[in-house]
């Protein structure tokens, strides 16, 4: 029986790309590739101005670190993915580095991916939450975490909120979702 899960494999920083697309090929050459469904680089795009022209770059999230959707009961696809030039390990348990493929949580994977997950709220209670501009709220979720902050703008449509927060004592202004605050009491 088959069970694919995402596992997070480290590599040698820089190399990502190369390692993926190395997996790749000699997963389709050993006839593999429906075990490996989907290997992931999370990356973002920076837009940065030199010499007066605009680029947009991609800049890996995560460096040294390549997300796989794999089943490694499979010895032969656990065997690939180890014997893989660049590719250190797994990111496990032992100070961060195993050998041995420990899988990822559906919310770590859901992060990741940028999937927030769904909070069932009932219909009172979801139109009951609401902010107002100037109120004092402390993040509890996100990159953000544990910082407080004022509300500069509310979104109801999109119940998303515009929170200033003090970043190495600047005030920054942070976009950030209801189920990312809470109100200060």
């Amino acid at each position: 029986m088959s069970e694919i899960n995402w596992y997070v494999v480290r590599a040698v920083s820089g190399q990502e790309k190369k390692i993926k697309t190395y997996i790749e090929n000699e997963a389709i050459r050993r006839k593999l590739d429906e075990l490996i469904p989907t290997i992931l680089i999370p990356t973002e795009k920076i837009t940065e101005v030199r010499n007066g022209k605009k680029r947009v770059r991609e800049k890996s999230f995560f460096p040294g670190y390549i997300i796989i959707n794999a089943d490694l009961n499979n010895g032969e696809v656990l065997h690939l993915i180890k014997s893989m030039p660049g590719v250190i390990g797994f990111l496990g348990r032992n100070n961060g580095t195993s050998m041995t493929p420990e899988p990822l949580r559906q919310s770590e994977i859901n992060r990741i991916l940028g999937v927030q997950e769904e909070v069932i709220i009932g219909d009172n209670i979801s139109s009951s939450l609401t902010f107002t501009k100037g109120e004092n709220v402390k993040v509890i979720d996100g990159p953000f975490s544990g910082f407080d902050g004022a509300v500069e703008e509310v979104n109801e449509d999109k119940k998303k909120l515009s929170v200033s927060v003090k970043i190495f004592g600047r005030s920054t202004p942070v976009e950030l979702g209801y189920m990312q605050v809470e109100k200060l009491q």
